[in-house]
């Protein structure tokens, strides 16, 4: 799981990466749409989707002629899963902390 995490921080690290995700957050597109909307060229983002695809965080399907992205919830949910799964083992660190440093 730990490889898979870094790999998906890795890809969504990136600006133009997490400004495609948001983009598709709003709805599937295509890589033409995409490039409408951000300032980066079709090529370009069809190489960042391959990234995004890669990891697992992104979906193409077909419609007629036409290659559509979408977000994969279920990954991003694990990704947040585990986000919360560390934040709660460093809430319990520090309230420990806390503890001993008010019993002084």
């Amino acid at each position: 799981m730990t490889e898979q995490l870094v790999a998906v921080f890795a890809a969504l690290g990136d600006d133009t990466r997490w400004s495609i995700l948001l983009a598709l957050g709003e709805g599937d597109a295509s890589a033409s749409a995409l490039a409408e909307r951000l300032p980066v060229t079709r090529q370009a983002i069809a190489k960042h989707l391959a990234v995004l695809e890669q990891v697992g965080v992104v979906d193409s399907h077909r419609v007629g002629r036409e290659l559509r992205w979408s977000v994969l919830g279920s990954r991003l949910g694990d990704t947040a899963r585990e986000l919360d799964r560390i934040g709660a083992e460093w809430d319990r660190r520090l309230a420990a902390i806390k503890r001993i440093a008010e019993g002084l």
